[in-house]
């Protein structure tokens, strides 16, 4: 309905102008702009994680926790779930992995107590955040929701937020919709968006709660939380990819030295196995392989890549081939000889099939580098995408 009567720019067409409207009435419908924590004036501010069992609230907890330590701030995590004591052990383990305190519960066994003293604790210690596990249920019953009231009533939380497992699809929003109708929440953190790709499940959670998204886990790493961007996550529903995200993801991951060296290589066509290698090590960084394709723009349409599930564990057998070969071989892949690939084959417990497909995907790249450097090399490749 709000395509008819618009009017066609020249430089579009009106099937691009339809994506568009599409993609910013998404925007709309998940918020518009990114929702930030709002932790008031009070110090430490009390976040309190409310959710089912095993949705990743003791791991999104930590996360949440590493997250808000880059942006300066001093938080404080506790486990208030006395009737698991795995996760309490869990989130200790976790806080010793990140350098963040976690307020030892020993001996308590009220979750109001525990988290009324955790507070006091966070206040003495200097932190301006304190972010709180509570525990989860397999299900909503009035046991869990006449504690988390009780836990509310006692601490006043800055935020309370919902943490929903994007896996579970139209339960996560059932069970989100119950929470905010008996305790309220502020905003959701989505987990395992990893596996969710195209994210409809955002879409629901925020048109159905009517509350902000703040944050999606997109991996098992300590450090895969992100804020959440509606433009972007609308541009992934609609296949568009994110390449925002990943620009921030190579920011944050990939080494400017490396790069540099990288970039003198290919200038001087001296791209070798020990660069590709490095490459490979900047890439695993940034996470799988099908999450990174997914965020460029146009590859999913690709009739070539459409078909293909990558496997990060070949990211692991080229980085142990490479590794088995001599520094001399890393440099000229010339003088790898049939009696060098079966020791290199042997080295790094693969066959030689594998040697020689790595070498011969090696001298592809490097020429695709050749191109680079030739003029309107660069046009040239970007031909043969279809963006």
């Amino acid at each position: 309905i709000r395509a008819i009567g618009k009017e066609v720019l020249d430089s579009i067409t009106p099937g691009q102008q339809i994506v568009k409207i599409v993609h910013d009435r998404l925007v709309d419908l998940m918020g518009g702009v990114s929702a930030n924590i709002k932790f008031g004036s009070r110090i430490p501010a009390p976040i309190m994680l409310v959710g089912l069992q095993g949705c990743g609230k003791t791991t999104t907890a930590a996360k949440l926790a590493l997250l808000l330590s880059k942006e300066q701030k001093k938080v404080y995590l506790v486990s208030a779930d006395v009737y698991r004591p795995a996760a309490i052990e869990q989130l200790a383990l976790l806080g010793k992995q990140i350098n963040t305190g976690v307020f030892d519960s020993s001996g308590l066994k009220n979750p109001v107590e525990i988290c009324f003293q955790a507070v006091e604790q966070a206040k003495k210690n200097g932190c301006e955040v304190i972010i709180i596990d509570t525990a989860g249920r397999l299900h909503i019953d009035d046991v869990l929701m006449e504690e988390l009231r009780k836990i509310k009533e006692k601490i006043n939380p800055a935020e309370i937020i919902y943490v929903a497992d994007a896996m579970t699809g139209q339960d996560a929003v059932n069970v989100g919709a119950k929470f905010n109708e008996l305790i309220g929440i502020d905003g959701v953190i989505m987990t395992k968006m990893d596996g969710d790709a195209r994210g409809g499940s955002a879409l629901s959670l925020k048109s159905v709660i009517g509350k902000p998204i703040k944050f999606v886990g997109v991996g098992e790493k300590i450090d895969n939380l992100e804020v959440f961007h509606p433009e972007r996550m609308a541009s992934r529903i609609l296949g568009m990819g994110d390449i925002l995200t990943l620009v921030e993801k190579a920011q944050a991951n990939i080494d400017n030295k490396t790069a540099l060296e990288l970039q003198k290589s290919i200038k001087k066509n001296n791209f070798s196995l020990e660069d590709f290698r490095n490459q490979l090590a900047q890439i695993k960084k940034m996470g799988s392989m099908k999450d990174i394709l997914g965020m460029i723009p146009g590859l999913g349409k690709m009739k070539a890549l459409k078909d293909i599930e990558p496997d990060d564990k070949e990211l692991v057998k080229v980085t142990a081939i490479i590794d088995s070969m001599t520094k001399e071989e890393r440099y000229n892949y010339l003088i790898i000889d049939g009696r060098r690939r079966k020791r290199i084959a042997l080295g790094s417990g693969t066959s030689v099939q594998d040697v020689n497909l790595l070498l011969k995907n090696y001298m592809e790249i490097k020429k695709m580098m050749k191109k680079f450097n030739k003029k309107d090399g660069i046009k040239s490749l970007m031909r043969n995408f279809p963006f």
